[in-house]
């Protein structure tokens, strides 16, 4: 350790400010993580605090909303695992095939804007084009003869919306990755297939997806990490009390009990058991894809 530390110590001088906003804002931090074990009382402070045990968590697991808050947030997850993760792939792939340089660069400034909106604005336009008075999308179903439909207070619409307005949004730049990954495919592939014959889709599917096969699996079984986090900001602004059978997740839940309802204890180990249920999702998934692809974040 001392030896490479003294041949190293530029790198480790170089990486070190990543370390140490990791240990000031993520490791330091979790010894708070104690208060989900006891009964909060900012007077007396964390280490003070009274011990309850897993009371809370027994409390959240017993509670009216905890299924409402599972089947919500696992299911906006695997919602956007079907559409969303698949919808940069494809988008790079088809991006990849573009030979004019000019239209290619004209594709990926208009894919990758989107992204650079905040989640407000984002959600000003989503209100804007869904709206059931003047909104675009309303006005097209009734040229077409149909009727207005009011998508924002209608709970079976909100997963869609949000769904798709963040393939909207984050598409162009989740293709980034892809097309770095594509950009590194040996030319000679397809020079090769071409001459036995093999069409442009042909070559898609048995050159380029294979060569970058291990960067799908690894932003899979990232995604696969996060199944029981869905961003707070998006949907809390998306939500309104008529489709809040659908729209409710953990993390407004955590929000309104812990913030609004000052039941910090109570939240904590909501969010505790949260991160808990993503840890292990990634463990096993990062398992079983190595034994089956040999590829794994570690």
């Amino acid at each position: 350790m001392r030896r490479s530390l003294k041949k190293n110590w530029d790198l480790y001088v170089l990486i070190s400010p990543v370390i140490i906003y990791y240990l000031v804002f993520h490791y330091f931090p979790m010894y708070g993580l104690q208060i989900a074990f006891k009964n909060f009382v900012a007077s007396k402070g964390i280490w003070g605090s009274p011990w309850v045990g897993f009371d809370h968590f027994e409390r959240f697991f017993n509670s009216f909303y905890f299924w409402r808050l599972i089947r919500n947030t696992i299911g906006i997850n695997l919602y956007e695992l079907l559409v969303a993760f698949p919808a940069p792939l494809i988008l790079a792939l088809m991006i990849n095939e573009v030979r004019h340089k000019s239209f290619r660069k004209l594709i990926q400034t208009v894919t990758y804007a989107p992204h650079f909106l905040s989640t407000v604005v984002m959600v000003g336009l989503i209100l804007m084009f869904l709206s059931q008075q003047k909104g675009v999308v309303n006005h097209a179903i009734q040229l077409f003869g149909g009727e207005p439909i009011s998508f924002m207070t209608e709970a079976a619409w909100f997963k869609t919306i949000y769904v798709f307005s963040g393939v909207w949004q984050g598409a162009g730049w989740g293709s980034i990755i892809y097309l770095a990954a594509l950009a590194g495919v040996d030319p000679q592939l397809h020079e090769a297939a071409t001459i036995d014959g093999a069409s442009r889709l042909q070559r898609i599917w048995h050159i380029n997806i294979p060569s970058i096969l291990p960067t799908i699996i690894i932003l899979l079984i990232l995604n696969m990490g996060s199944m029981m986090s869905v961003g707070f900001e998006k949907v809390y602004l998306m939500q309104n009390s008529l489709n809040m059978e659908s729209s409710d997740v953990i993390s407004t839940y955590v929000y309104r009990s812990g913030i609004l309802g000052a039941q910090y204890s109570f939240s904590a180990a909501v969010g505790l058991f949260n991160s808990v249920v993503s840890f292990v999702l990634l463990v096993t998934v990062n398992s079983i894809v190595r034994k089956i692809n040999e590829t794994s974040l570690w």
